[in-house]
């Protein structure tokens, strides 16, 4: 039997440039949701959002490569980078060696929005042409490096990976999904390693304006607007970041001695068939019910919940009401908390980040708090803490869901 293991992290997030920055901040309860600067929060109705920070792409790109690639690629490749090296493939601020084992890898990556900030200034620049009567002039690498499949190609390429390469867009999904799909190919017998997780920086008008509209975004004071499960929360902070994981077969990564944080047991990737935007009860059942089945384990077996968690009004409460359904007594003994409240909601970048957030909870033995929650709405029946424990685990259950209905549920083990 192949089990598939996690052997290194590394992510850019509003919490930190780095995964154990953004860990750190986790446990200690700290938000990095501000007033938006990316553009001006003057022109909107949503100010809140999870802005990336003093991020240094130059470390890992070329200032020709810096111009031609969208932020959400300099992102993944900057996270992909650092989980390689904790990984013990690279070396810091090196090339990657002429190692068979690495070349021959694989990286799969999810993007919701891709090069959508790319897109828009070029949208701009082609319209302010059009109006004082110039001709517009796009760079060459416009296409190319907006494609949602840049992010994957372009971490292969950076870290000289020739074997399989993914890229997926699966709404808010995409990064649990690129982590599941990698657990499943390593227990198909690749030998890996694979590289996998999400990345997004969606933080333009387009993003703020059209998630606003459709009522999915927060007006809350920013400090505060992100509180899932809380009686008035009113929707979503976007946010941007990237999170990869390094996913190996035990073997592999027990041969060569490396670092493993906790084992991938289970996946669960289903569809709703229901509606564009609004999530279905019975889909989200079905699942948390399928990651278990592909585990092999009953909710009896299972010590945390990190949830999807986004605080959305009908979400929080759809997902809350699938864990009662689906965990029933069980339900309120299993501690549940939403790491989004101190991210906001990073899109692909927030199910991967989620995914290693949950494995270093089993590592540790502690459940990170949800933030912001001043009332727990009554609804919500679940047993969400507020506050950082420490608690003993074994096994725990990470969630994403996505508009068009799409889920994704991972299930992690403490390595035994």
């Amino acid at each position: 039997m192949i089990r598939v293991v996690i052997t290194g992290i590394g992510a850019v997030t509003p919490l930190g440039n780095s995964f154990p920055d953004s860990w750190s901040a986790i446990k200690a309860g700290l938000s990095g949701i501000r007033t938006v600067t990316k553009i001006s929060a003057s022109q909107t109705k949503w100010k809140a959002a999870g802005e990336v920070a003093d991020f240094k792409a130059c470390e890992y790109l070329g200032h020709k490569e810096l111009r031609r690639l969208d932020a959400f690629v300099h992102y993944a490749v900057a996270s992909a980078v650092m989980s390689a090296e904790d990984a013990g493939l690279i070396q810091p601020h090196t090339r990657p060696p002429d190692d068979d084992y690495l070349t021959s890898g694989g990286v799969i990556i999810g993007s919701s929005r891709g090069g959508i900030t790319t897109l828009e200034n070029a949208f701009m620049h082609m319209r302010d042409s059009v109006l004082n009567g110039h001709d517009c002039r796009l760079s060459p690498y416009l296409m190319p490096a907006t494609t949602i499949s840049m992010g994957a190609s372009y971490i292969a390429q950076r870290l000289a990976i020739n074997g399989y390469c993914l890229a997926l867009s699966n709404a808010c999904a995409s990064g649990s999904n690129a982590i599941g799909e990698a657990y499943r190919l390593l227990k198909a017998g690749f030998r890996g390693p694979v590289i996998a997780g999400g990345t997004d920086a969606p933080l333009c008008r387009v993003c703020i304006e059209g998630y606003g509209k459709a009522g999915a975004l927060s007006k809350h004071e920013p400090a505060f607007a992100s509180r899932p499960f809380d009686r008035q929360r009113d929707g979503f902070v976007l946010s941007e970041g990237a999170c990869t994981l390094v996913l190996e077969n035990l073997d592999s990564a027990s041969s060569r001695g490396a670092n493993i944080y906790g084992e991938v047991i289970g996946y669960g990737n289903t569809v709703d068939a229901f509606h564009q935007t609004k999530p279905d009860l019975k889909g989200e059942m079905h699942a948390l019910r399928s990651a278990m089945a592909d585990a092999g384990i009953s909710p009896a077996d299972v010590d945390y919940i990190n949830a999807h968690g986004t605080s959305t009004p009908i979400g929080d409460r759809v997902e809350a009401e699938s864990i009662l359904s689906v965990f029933g007594k069980k339900a309120s003994q299993i501690p549940v908390s939403a790491v989004k409240s101190m991210t906001g909601h990073m899109l692909a970048a927030s199910g991967a980040f989620e995914a290693a957030c949950t494995a270093m909870s089993l590592r540790e033995g502690l459940v990170p708090p949800t933030i912001n929650v001043r009332e727990k709405d009554s609804r919500c029946g679940i047993n969400l803490l507020t506050e950082k424990i420490n608690l003993p685990m074994t096994t725990a259950l990470s969630s994403s869901f996505g508009f068009g209905g799409v889920n994704a549920v991972l299930i992690f083990r403490k390595l035994q």
